[in-house]
């Protein structure tokens, strides 16, 4: 998900003299192991992930904490403002964190997010169905707080704007940067947040987000069974950026998944058997639609024609 539109265009090419870029470890408590995947950068389609062993089927790969993420405007229930975790229907509607430790950690953002009012900035949002405009108001709260920075998500690619695209955002920036003028907030803590930047990080958001959906507890196969979710809006929780998912490229039979059990922290498992040296790919849209549904969405979502193998074939 963060590879540009034209290398994503040869998705199936052959990939020829893969140069490491990093090297991932999730061992804990047991002994070290050969790191499970290494990000590399290949002559045909960029950054790709590889396995450095071989991974048996429903194996976690890896986990990952969202760079940035935010409850979904559309959501049918209400969730944690920080891990998106479904909320106990005893806490008061007032108190937006699942727990004592979520609200803590979240403290430093949440406090610079209440001094400004955002009735302007979200009901635009909402009327025009935005969502991911919310992430970068959480990233710009984060950054003011000091505890991400502004170039947090410099090292994803971003999509390809159109010029309505640009006007749109624009838009958003205006009402954003406004909120926070109108505050006690120093002219100092809000330099970086101009105009070019608010569009750079949201043509980042725009193709490396995940719209995260619970699937609650239960075995590896009820796992399987949601492994291909819908792509109606409602049927998120909220949506998140992550660095390490971002480098998995697309294919429209994957061999890897990302799931969310119960909150925001995501987790990568493998679909099938996995050798060693073979590229990690996990499906961008709902892999249930027929091949012309899939290449529309995808061209339209993320800027290109999908050639995997079994679009080719005509599956």
């Amino acid at each position: 998900m963060a590879v540009s539109p034209f290398l994503l265009l040869r998705l199936r090419s052959h990939l020829t003299k893969p140069f490491h870029l990093f090297n991932f470890s999730f061992s804990t408590t047991t002994p070290p192991k050969p790191p499970p995947i290494q990000v590399s950068l290949t002559d045909s389609i960029g950054r790709a992930v590889f396995a450095t062993r071989p991974i048996p089927t429903g194996d976690l790969i890896h986990t990952a904490e969202p760079a940035v993420s935010h409850p979904s405007p559309s959501a049918l229930y209400p969730v944690c403002y920080s891990c998106l975790t479904r909320l106990p229907a005893s806490l008061p509607q007032r108190f937006p964190f699942c727990s004592h430790h979520c609200h803590q950690r979240s403290k430093e953002y949440y406090d610079v997010e209440m001094k400004a009012d955002w009735t302007d900035f979200d009901n635009y949002c909402r009327n025009q169905g935005l969502k991911y405009p919310f992430l970068v108001k959480r990233l710009v709260c984060m950054v003011i707080s000091g505890v991400s920075r502004s170039d947090s998500l410099d090292i994803l690619q971003p999509a390809n704007l159109t010029p309505e695209m640009i006007l749109e955002m624009e838009k958003g920036f205006t009402l954003l940067r406004n909120a926070f003028t109108k505050t006690l907030i120093a002219d100092e803590q809000i330099a970086f947040l101009t105009k070019q930047w608010y569009i750079g990080v949201l043509a980042r958001i725009r193709i490396n987000a995940f719209r995260v959906e619970l699937a609650g507890g239960g075995s590896y196969a009820d796992l399987l069974s949601s492994a291909f979710a819908s792509v109606e809006a409602e049927a998120a929780v909220g949506n998140a950026v992550y660095i390490l998912p971002s480098f998995y490229n697309h294919d429209c039979d994957p061999n890897a998944h990302i799931i969310w059990i119960d909150n925001a922290k995501a987790k990568l498992k493998a679909l099938r058997d996995i050798d060693e040296g073979e590229e990690l790919r996990i499906c961008y849209i709902d892999a249930s639609m027929d091949r012309d549904a899939r290449r529309e969405l995808l061209f339209q979502g993320f800027g290109f024609q999908c050639n995997c193998s079994r679009c080719l074939h005509g599956d």
